[in-house]
């Protein structure tokens, strides 16, 4: 009986896929140094007379592409106009803790975010989107997600298409679920409406000659496996970091949640004719979120998995009719791209091991959450503390019956192995998502530079938005231990701890000032565990806290004089 259920919902699917198509909808642009987003509420109609309740940026649904420029200072302004508080991820951005929108930084309703960078990306499709704890799916879901595109001069001297909306596309690829009233639903494992830019049943007019696609798995938990009708070759020129060192070509592609990859379809002699960009998802192992089975063996069951026609089953994404070419055309493949040097191995200060795990064991664990070496998210809990500069891997192993999408911030990696065997040609870019699949290891390198001693931390989680917010995500502060004397200002007076780092164990806390006199300090750990709480009495403009029995490390004193509180880190070597 499932057999023949499946059989005749692959038949409506295939139906529905024949059915009327929908011009894509192409998100407008922004560019230059200064950006403004205005995020907001809205409706639009995914169905013909149907208003859907959504949200979006500078518009009801999506957000603009944003085109910048490597080397650029940026502005940017965002205006939280949602009724409910939300973040703004730059992701896979290289951009300073404070700037790079995690669940920190907060935008309360009403209220604006100002964050400013130099842009020191490399050419390449980037995207944003919310990353408020608990929330991130919801936001996402409902429409807040748009594209960056990053441009700089090794990817200028290229002959590659980069006319945007006409030869170069923005794919943003998403599942959905929808209820009786045609309204979104989240969470939901019921995704079986598959859409590109907010477009249902979606055709793009392209030109008989190379075009380049830039495509986003903005999905919030949906593996594809990306090919063209009569397995046609495509070429895979970027992945999440920018460009690769050569075109790789391909029939197929997997894309998991949050993955970008730039390609190059050639299009030449074909006016005339019809190309499905598809999922070939009945080529799926067990054990992915996309395929018949979503955890390793039958048995396991995830609610509202099942039936649905996308799961197992190969379907039509978009479809691309060829017309005419344009005028002075790219009518080639490039044979060579941009130099790329993976980090040697060799290079590593650091090795980190990380397990990902159910929180609940069993067969019904998919319907649980899951965790990341046993914890979940604490935003007062930092659990890493890495030094500026170093070069680290991290091995990182799924224990868990379902693939998940590693995604950490601030940095790009390389990925070095998948169970000891070197990755595939499309892997050895620049990456910011990798997927693990059940009982795999995975191992990548990077390098932390540039950012340190941020006020905020940053994120490494899963990107599944429905594992992510159910607390599959932990959290890395970046510390320059270089650093000597720290001065910190209050008003006209001054306080200063030295020496720092610390090596004698002894700490002096200096004050100077009518009023700057040292009313409380207190000295916690990583874990936010108090370690001393001190009220030394009177007008105190010097104290000396004994540190040397504390094991070596980071920790923070918070400092109250007259006017002033202020936490600052302290460095114990």
């Amino acid at each position: 009986m499932r057999t023949k259920t499946l059989f005749t919902l692959g038949l409506l699917i295939t139906a529905i896929s024949l059915t009327a198509q929908n011009p894509l909808l192409i998100p407008g642009t922004l560019s230059g140094t200064e950006f403004n987003l205005n995020l907001q509420n809205g409706t639009y109609q995914f169905y013909s007379g149907i208003n859907t309740t959504t949200m979006g940026a500078n518009g009801n649904i999506l957000g603009p592409t944003l085109i910048m420029q490597k080397g650029d200072f940026v502005d940017i302004t965002v205006n939280n106009n949602i009724d409910d508080t939300t973040t703004i991820h730059w992701h896979g951005m290289h951009v300073s803790a404070s700037n790079d929108g995690g669940p920190h930084t907060t935008i309360a309703p009403g209220a604006s975010w100002n964050p400013q960078f130099t842009v020191m990306d490399k050419a390449g499709t980037y995207w944003y989107h919310p990353h408020l704890h608990m929330k991130t799916n919801e936001h996402v879901s409902k429409g807040i997600a748009g594209m960056i595109i990053v441009r700089d001069d090794e990817e200028a001297a290229l002959d590659l298409p980069r006319t945007y909306g006409v030869d170069d596309f923005p794919l943003v690829i998403q599942t959905k679920d929808f209820d009786a009233d045609k309204q979104i639903v989240t969470p939901s494992n019921s995704d079986d409406v598959i859409m590109v830019n907010a477009t249902i049943n979606p055709v793009l007019a392209v030109p008989a000659q190379v075009v380049r696609f830039r495509l986003l798995n903005g999905s919030s938990q949906r593996v594809f496996k990306i090919g063209l009708s009569n397995n046609l070759t495509f070429y895979q020129i970027g992945s999440d970091g920018g460009l690769l060192s050569e075109p790789v070509a391909l029939t197929r592609l997997q894309m998991a949640p949050g993955e970008r990859a730039e390609l190059l379809i050639d299009f030449t002699g074909m006016d005339g004719q019809t190309v499905q960009l598809m999922s070939y998802a009945a080529e799926f192992p067990n054990g992915i979120y996309g395929a018949t089975y979503p955890g390793m063996n039958q048995s396991m069951t995830l609610d509202g998995y099942n039936p649905n026609a996308l799961n197992g089953s190969n379907f039509n994404i978009i479809a691309f009719s060829v017309g005419a070419p344009n005028g002075n055309p790219v009518t080639a493949i490039p044979d060579a791209l941009v130099e790329v040097t993976p980090i040697p191995e060799g290079d590593a200060d650091v090795t980190r091991d990380l397990t990902f795990s159910p929180e609940v064991m069993g067969p019904d664990q998919l319907n649980g959450n899951f965790l990341i070496n046993g914890l979940s998210f604490d935003m007062d809990v930092i659990n890493y503390t890495i030094q500026l500069n170093d070069t680290e891997i991290w091995s990182i192993t799924n224990q868990s019956a379902i693939a998940h999408p590693f995604h950490i911030h601030d940095v790009q990696f390389f990925v070095l192995d998948r169970d000891g065997n070197p990755p595939p040609a499309s892997e050895q870019g620049r990456k910011d998502v990798i997927l693990i699949q059940p009982q795999e290891t995975v191992r990548f390198i990077t390098k932390f530079e540039d950012f340190a001693n941020d006020d905020v931390p940053y994120m490494y989680h899963c990107h599944m938005l429905v594992h992510e917010d159910g607390g599959m995500m932990l959290q890395f502060e970046v510390v320059d231990q270089t650093t000597g004397l720290e001065d910190v200002e209050f008003g006209e007076n001054e306080l200063v701890l030295f020496p720092n780092p610390l090596t004698d164990g002894v700490l002096t806390l200096r004050t100077s000032g009518e009023h700057a006199g040292i009313v409380a300090y207190e000295v916690y750990n990583l874990t936010g565990s108090s370690l001393l709480d001190v009220k030394p009495g009177g007008v105190v403009r010097e104290v000396k806290i004994n540190m040397g029995g504390f094991p070596e490390g980071l920790y923070f004193i918070k400092v109250t004089t007259g006017n002033e509180t202020v936490t600052k880190r302290i460095v114990l070597q």
